[in-house]
C-alpha cells in the first residue's frame, strides 16, 4: 500500500472510533464499510468467527461486542433504528484476524489495531513487514504448486530445485550460491528468506507464469520445463530493469523467518493489552 492510502486508512479508522460509557469502540456497521464489506450479511460471518475466537480467548462477549441499536436514515427525513454492534478495539483486532487478507482494508486493520500508539508512520512501518512475510508464504504456496504440477511431469524433487536454480540465474545474474554470498545469507537458509519484498514478488510471478505454461503449452521433460523457466525470470528480469530497478543490486532485507517471529510476538503482547481494555 502507498503512503498515501495508508494515511487516508488511517485518518477514516481514526474518525470512526466514538466512546460508549469510557470505552473506546466502533460500530460494526461502520467498520463494514471500512474493511470492504458490501453486505452486512457477510461481515456478520466475521464478526461471529472473531466472537468464538473471543470466548476461546476466555473473553465476556458483553465486554467486547455489545449489541446496541442506532439510528439510521431511510431517505425523505425519515430514520429508523437498525441492530448494531458496539466493538472495543480488541474486537476489531480479533474481527479483522478472522477477515479476509486479501483485502487490503484487513490487511490494513490487523495492522491498526495492533499498534497502541496509532501513529500513521507506525502503522505503514509494520504494514511492509506484514507483507513482506505474505509476500514469502504466497511464494512458498507457488513453489509448492510448480513443484507437484513437474512431479506429475515425471521431474522429480533433484530436478525441480535444477529448474529453480536456473530461473533464479535468469533472474539476478547470478547463480543462487554466487548471490547468497553476495548478500551474505548462510548457505544453508533459502535465498528468499533474505530477499526485499519486490525480489520474493519477482520469483513468485515468474514461477506463477511457468506453472501455467507448463500446463496450457503441456511441455515435457527438464530441458523444455527448464528453458520455459528461465524464459518467464528473463521476461520478469527485463520488466524490472526497465523500470530502473537490478534485482542483484537490491539489499539484502531482514530474515523474514526473524520479522513473522517478531510479528507473532507483538500479536501476543496486543492480545494481552487490549484484553485489559
Amino acid at each position: 500500500m502507498k503512503t498515501e492510502e495508508i494515511k487516508a486508512l488511517f485518518m477514516q479508522f481514526e474518525s470512526a472510533a466514538s466512546e460508549l460509557e469510557g470505552v473506546e469502540c466502533w460500530s460494526a456497521r461502520e467498520l463494514q464499510g471500512l474493511l470492504g464489506y458490501s453486505k452486512w450479511e457477510n461481515f456478520e460471518k466475521v464478526i461471529q468467527k472473531a466472537k468464538e475466537s473471543c470466548v476461546n480467548g476466555g473473553e465476556s462477549l458483553k465486554n467486547h461486542f455489545p449489541d446496541v441499536r442506532k439510528m439510521v436514515s431511510i431517505g425523505s427525513d425519515t430514520e429508523r433504528l437498525i441492530d448494531d454492534v458496539a466493538l472495543t478495539r480488541y474486537a476489531c483486532y480479533l474481527i479483522a484476524q478472522n477477515g479476509d487478507s486479501r483485502k487490503p482494508e484487513i490487511a490494513f486493520a490487523q495492522n491498526y489495531f495492533a499498534v497502541q500508539t496509532r501513529r500513521a508512520e507506525v502503522i505503514e512501518e509494520r504494514l511492509l513487514e506484514y507483507e513482506r512475510v505474505k509476500a514469502r508464504e504466497k511464494l512458498s504456496q507457488t513453489e509448492k504448486q510448480l513443484s507437484q504440477i513437474l512431479y506429475e511431469k515425471g521431474i522429480d524433487n533433484k530436478g525441480f530445485g535444477v529448474i529453480r536454480s536456473k530461473g533464479d540465474e535468469a533472474l539476478f545474474r547470478l547463480k543462487t550460491v554466487q548471490l547468497k554470498r553476495k548478500l551474505g545469507i548462510p548457505d544453508s537458509r533459502p535465498l528468499a528468506d533474505f530477499l526485499p519484498t519486490i525480489s520474493i514478488k519477482a520469483k513468485d510471478f515468474a514461477a506463477e507464469m511457468t506453472s501455467v505454461n507448463v500446463q496450457s503449452k503441456n511441455l515435457e521433460g527438464q530441458d523444455p520445463i527448464e528453458q520455459e523457466h528461465v524464459d518467464n525470470n528473463t521476461a520478469v528480469r527485463k520488466m524490472m530493469i526497465d523500470r530502473g530497478i537490478v534485482p542483484e543490486n537490491l539489499p539484502p532485507a531482514e530474515d523474514v523467518k526473524k520479522v513473522q517471529r517478531k510479528l507473532d510476538a507483538d500479536d501476543k503482547k496486543v492480545l494481552k493489552v487490549l484484553k485489559k481494555k
